[in-house]
């Protein structure tokens, strides 16, 4: 009995249905990609500006509020340092609201979060401790107008860090940004003798000055690193957890320092007796400062994870401009000839950044299109 034949085989696709499929597949799998990119996402622009909301309402609120309690005679720095990461309890309530009350994710929090990321976490937050420590430490002696000008030489160590770490280009645009913002820190320096609060002696005001541009320096290295730690995550959720580790550590290395120093009980103390503005006032001033703090944190480690260390480091130092018009403004800073010019700089600076932003992703769009223009032209005319 015979058997029928196999069939035969289908031809084999010709070079132009393989590489037809190839590049549909390429297409798809580059949309998809896209498509689950924060950079890319519809909501990128509202979540961006809600980042730069926070980071203006913090770092310009919580610096008139930090001096607000030095200047009425409150003088404890490890207090100082543990307001600025205690208030991380409010960090819950964007972790756990969003899946367990209002049902609109169906990640879980802390899902994916590995033991190493954790870590890194927490020496992170150590890290951001012995910072704000720096910080509260040169702040008690400096102006508000001072303080913020000599912090955006942070600008400066941030390039050069972003640079060895996280291999970032130098163009005409960022190197131009930096170097006036660090002549506008130079210009406030060579004048800083003049600015002395009375009673302030030559050797306290220079170890402000300087626990100021070392926090600076520790701020700038914070910025690159946690650009690096960013790559490893996956969503904006997963940078609120990181955050809230991070403060809880740096809360804990606060709590230590205030604990053998005698912090809490300067608190109370301060509170009943020292403060001049009483108080009901002292409390008020301390939770203001857990809450802005918290803001200007946050409002950062958005601006990190949705552009680079270098754009977030930009904006901050932009921000410092607003810290000196308030300085003057709420305290009665001096507000010199020298000061005025270093504000121009200030905001030359980060306006010739801004401009140099929009017009490159002006002609990125304008390449992308003449070049999505060039394929379908090519598909048509090809056989």
């Amino acid at each position: 009995m015979a058997f029928p034949s196999p069939p035969p085989p289908p031809p084999p696709p010709s070079s132009s249905e393989v590489e037809e499929n190839t590049t549909a597949s390429v297409i798809f799998n580059k949309q998809e990609n896209a498509s689950n990119s924060p950079k890319t996402s519809k909501n990128y622009n509202l979540l961006l500006a809600i980042n730069y909301a926070f980071l203006f309402l913090g770092s310009v609120s919580s610096t008139l509020i930090f001096k607000f309690y030095f200047i009425h005679k409150g003088s404890s720095r490890w207090v100082s340092t543990w307001v600025q990461s205690a208030g991380f309890p409010l960090l819950l309530l964007p972790v756990f609201l969003p899946y367990y009350l209002f049902k609109c994710t169906r990640r879980r929090p802390f899902s994916g979060f590995s033991s190493k990321l954790l870590l890194l976490s927490m020496a992170v937050g150590v890290f951001l401790g012995v910072n704000n420590f720096s910080f509260s430490w040169g702040n008690s002696y400096l102006p508000v107008s001072t303080a913020s000008l000599l912090l955006s030489s942070q600008l400066a160590f941030n390039l050069i860090l972003s640079v060895i770490i996280v291999k970032q280009k130098i163009t005409f645009m960022n190197l131009n940004c930096v170097i006036l913002l660090t002549l506008s820190s130079v210009l406030l320096a060579l004048s800083s003798s003049h600015d002395k609060p009375h009673g302030l002696t030559r050797g306290k005001y220079l170890v402000g000055f300087f626990s100021t541009l070392g926090a600076g320096f520790l701020f700038a290295l914070y910025l690159p690193v946690m650009e690096t730690i960013y790559r490893k995550v996956y969503c904006y959720s997963m940078v609120v957890e990181m955050q809230l580790v991070m403060e809880m550590a740096a809360t804990v290395f606060a709590t230590v320092g205030m604990a053998a120093d005698g912090g809490f009980s300067d608190m109370k103390v301060e509170s009943a007796r020292v403060f001049d503005k009483g108080p009901v006032a002292y409390w008020c001033t301390i939770g203001g400062n857990l809450v802005l703090w918290q803001f200007c944190f946050m409002g950062t480690a958005g601006m990190v994870f949705l552009t680079t260390s270098l754009t977030g480091g930009i904006c901050m130092t932009a921000l410092m401009a607003m810290n000196v018009v308030g300085g003057v403004a709420v305290y009665g800073d001096e507000l010199g000839g020298v000061k005025v010019v270093s504000t121009v700089l200030c905001v030359w600076g980060f306006c010739s950044y801004l401009y140099g932003m929009c017009m490159k992703n002006k002609n990125q769009k304008q390449s992308s299109h003449q070049s999505s223009i060039q394929r379908r032209f090519s598909s048509h005319i090809l056989p």
